[in-house]
C-alpha cells in the first residue's frame, strides 16, 4: 500500500462545507506519484509511460475541510499491460471515498499499449491490498 496525506484547502469546499466532489480525482492522482515513479523515477515527461484507461468513484460519507486527509492507494489487479489500483480516502478514522482506476503501460511514440516488464510487475505486486 503507498500512502499520502493531503491536507484540504478552502478553496476546494463547496458551497455545502464539504470537499467538493471534483477534488478526489486530484487527490487520487496525487497519491499515484510513487507507482507513476515505479515506472519512471526521475517523473520525466519525456519518459511518461503510463496513461489513465479508466477511472471511477464512490463518495461514501461527507469529507470536511477541518482535518488531514490520508490516501491509501493499493494494486488491485495486473494484467499484461495494464493495471488496476485502488484507492481510499480516510478522514477521522472514516472511509470518506473509494476510487477504482486502469492504467495502461503506454508507447507514445507508436501509440500502443506495452507488455509490463516482470521488474515493475514484481514491485506492484508488493502493494497488493490484504483483506
Amino acid at each position: 500500500m503507498f500512502t499520502q496525506r493531503i491536507t484540504p484547502r478552502f478553496g476546494e469546499t463547496d458551497a455545502l462545507g464539504h470537499i467538493n466532489n471534483t477534488v478526489f480525482p486530484c487527490w487520487f492522482e496525487q497519491a499515484r506519484k510513487p507507482v507513476f515513479q515505479i515506472f519512471n523515477p526521475d517523473m520525466a515527461f519525456d519518459k511518461m509511460n503510463l496513461i489513465l484507461a479508466h477511472t471511477e468513484f464512490d463518495f461514501l460519507v461527507e469529507t470536511y475541510l477541518k482535518d488531514e486527509v490520508e490516501v491509501k492507494t493499493y494494486v488491485d489487479k495486473i494484467g499484461n499491460t495494464s493495471f488496476t489500483l485502488l484507492h481510499e480516502a480516510w478522514q477521522e478514522g472514516i472511509k470518506k471515498a473509494t476510487g477504482k482506476v486502469v492504467m495502461v503501460y503506454f508507447d507514445f511514440k507508436t501509440k500502443k499499449p506495452l507488455l509490463i516488464p516482470e521488474q515493475y510487475k514484481t514491485i506492484l505486486k508488493k502493494h497488493f491490498k490484504e483483506d
